[in-house]
């Protein structure tokens, strides 16, 4: 299948996701679209039911083409893990295997660690209707369970892929949990806030709002913690003293 790759590939090396015996080109393809926004690039594919190349699967992959170009296919699990040294293995369901079990989390930051230390690691991903056989779990050394509803814990595969790749990109992820959006102006000084409560508290005595002296000491700090936890930009600022501003001069105008 000829095609022009769009996309991008990883920034580093990351585990491979193996997807055993998918049913649905769909999946796959949305499935490759996951891992491109997580920074995975390896995509291989075991007994697809419908065959490979497939050209749902590009259809759904949204640009994600890197991924469904470089996949490759194998007829068996051992195959297609064959030249790694750690696997991971998806699982909703109890096992009679006596494995090691983690969490998405946990999964991640084990696969940081192995791979830091120059280890090959693989994801297994059962097929949608099914999910992994014990005959494809003892390829893996640990199984992932992802702790949801236990009434209901279905997930389709696709989204599986999501949620553990978003797990191990949050887990060597420095984005800061909190910043101020790129548009926004920069925060506002100490010193700019004082300017701001100065000139809120003159126009307040002004209106007569502070006229009891026995509350008046409790509202101006009340008043100034609420702009201290405000987090105002300089922008904001400046028009919360355009507010104070104009009312003031409507203030004296009536």
């Amino acid at each position: 299948m000829g095609r022009a790759s769009k996309g991008q590939p990883t920034d580093g090396p990351g585990p491979v996701v193996v997807m055993v015996r998918p049913q649905l080109g769909e999946n796959i393809g949305m499935a490759a679209r996951a891992m491109l926004n997580c920074r995975l690039s390896a995509l291989r594919l075991v007994s697809p039911r419908d065959g490979w190349p497939n050209e749902r699967a590009w259809r759904a992959a949204s640009g994600a083409d890197v991924v469904l170009e470089a996949a490759r296919v194998f007829a068996t699990v051992g195959e297609a893990v064959a030249d790694l040294e750690h696997v991971v293995a998806t699982t909703a369901r109890n096992r009679e295997l006596v494995q090691r079990i983690v969490t998405a989390r946990q999964a991640a930051s084990d696969m940081r660690a192995w791979i830091g230390q120059g280890r090959k690691v693989g994801i297994l991903f059962g097929p949608e209707r099914t999910g992994l056989e014990n005959e494809d779990m003892v390829h893996a050394d640990t199984a992932l369970s992802i702790p949801l509803n236990p009434q209901f814990s279905s997930l389709n595969v696709a989204q599986a892929v999501l949620l553990v790749a978003y797990e191990w990109a949050i887990a060597g992820d420095a984005t800061p949990s909190e910043r101020v959006a790129d548009h926004a102006t920069r925060p506002a000084t100490k010193e700019e806030l004082q300017t701001l409560f100065a000139h809120l508290e003159r126009a307040l005595d002004e209106s007569g709002f502070l006229r009891h002296k026995a509350m008046r000491p409790a509202m101006v700090l009340n008043l100034r913690a609420l702009l201290q936890r405000s987090a105002m930009t300089e922008q904001e600022v400046r028009t919360f003293h355009g507010v104070i501003k104009f009312l003031s001069k409507h203030k004296h105008e009536e």
